[in-house]
């Protein structure tokens, strides 16, 4: 895939209208995902600044280390046609951008700016509010281009894969600890550039969503939640839970795992464009509730993904934001139960004008190893 097709030339030009259109005098973004998602340049984030400066008016620039000029310039972000400006260990760049910049009213700072560099910011250009650059990106970011979901589906088959290794990591005496350390391998083998996590929940773990891995041994008749993701070389990211068990589970287990993967289909065939994003968590909730699990599910159906695992939109009720094609997000209804197990199914679907498309292909059913 192309990286001009993923961070198209024409992406700065979007930036700059939507910034223009919230009232805001400039974005000034830092090593992120904006700064990545507007550029294409996979900066370092480091104590010496490299900014973008994207003005409503005047001509955008790219402040960067002079011991990072070539690899900015072997980035992506010299298709875009901007100044880079080089600044020596010497240089105050903040006061740099501030002169060239100018007198502005209002500035969108990148969302994971660092705080000491919004501070330095807010002293060099004292007469300018600091908003974050989200408000003004969202609406960009939370639709995909069909690259952007080329490039989720290509994440999502190397989780796939990853998924299809996972019953040969899992046996009775092994610890969670070790099935991790074979699970953090294979993400990389199947293609990923990074292991961003990798959760193996067994027992009475699979209770904590966001169990991180322990030396606890895994025991036969025991479920076991594995939630795994990555970072592919694209940018974009996988993420996506199965459950297995070591032999047959409890009772109680089976009984609501059915419940489960009833209320995440439901979720899934709830996605079309129009539907606020709280009725996809509604559809999921609907199915447990009535089964008198409702206290048991205790996160939201599911988060954006794309630069970022998570990014906007959320699953969630309260956000009546329609979806619209391009728009996509996991969809991860979970049970769990407190000192005993847990269990979550999670896909990744992107919404089309004709429902929901998953990346996700593994089954469903639970896994007995």
């Amino acid at each position: 895939m192309e990286s001009s097709d993923l961070y198209p030339v024409a992406r700065l030009a979007a930036a700059r209208e939507a910034t223009a259109a919230a009232g805001l005098g400039a974005l000034l973004l830092t090593p992120s995902p904006d700064l990545r998602y507007v550029t294409g340049y996979e900066a370092l984030p480091l104590e010496r600044l490299t900014c973008l400066v994207l003005p409503t008016e005047g001509d955008a620039f790219l402040m960067v280390p002079r011991l990072e000029l070539a690899a900015a310039e072997h980035s992506p972000a010299s298709r875009l046609g901007i100044e880079f400006v080089p600044w020596d260990e010497t240089d105050d760049p903040y006061a740099v951008v501030a002169a060239r910049l100018g007198e502005v009213a209002k500035v969108g700072l990148a969302d994971r700016m660092w705080a000491m560099q919004s501070l330095r910011f807010r002293d060099a250009i004292p007469g300018a509010e600091q908003v974050l650059a989200g408000t003004v990106l969202r609406g960009l970011r939370m639709r995909k281009s069909p690259a952007e979901v080329a490039a989720l589906r290509e994440a999502g088959a190397a989780i796939d894969a990853v998924h299809a290794q996972v019953p040969g990591f899992l046996r009775a005496g092994r610890t969670e600890r070790e099935v991790g350390r074979d699970i953090a391998e294979a993400i990389v083998a199947a293609g990923h550039s990074t292991v961003d996590f990798v959760i193996v929940g067994s027992g009475p773990n699979g209770a904590s969503p966001h169990h991180e891995l322990s030396d606890r041994v895994i025991q036969a008749g025991e479920p076991v939640v594995v939630d795994i993701g990555g970072q592919m070389p694209s940018g974009y990211c996988s993420d996506s839970t199965r459950v297995y068990s070591v032999g047959e589970p409890p009772s109680d287990f089976a009984k609501y795992y059915e419940v489960l993967q009833r209320a995440q289909e439901a979720a899934c065939e709830a996605v079309r464009p129009g539907v606020p994003c709280e009725a996809i968590d509604a559809a999921a909730r609907e199915v447990i509730d009535a089964e008198g699990y409702g206290e048991r599910f205790i996160h939201r159906t599911g988060h954006g993904i794309g630069l970022e695992t998570h990014e906007e939109p959320y699953i969630v009720a309260g956000n009546t934001e329609p979806l619209a094609p391009g728009f996509a997000f996991s969809v991860e209804p979970g049970i769990y139960l407190r000192g005993a197990h847990g269990a979550r199914i999670e896909d990744i679907l992107v919404c089309t004008e004709e429902g929901g498309e998953r990346v996700n292909h593994r089954p469903r059913e639970l896994v007995i190893v």
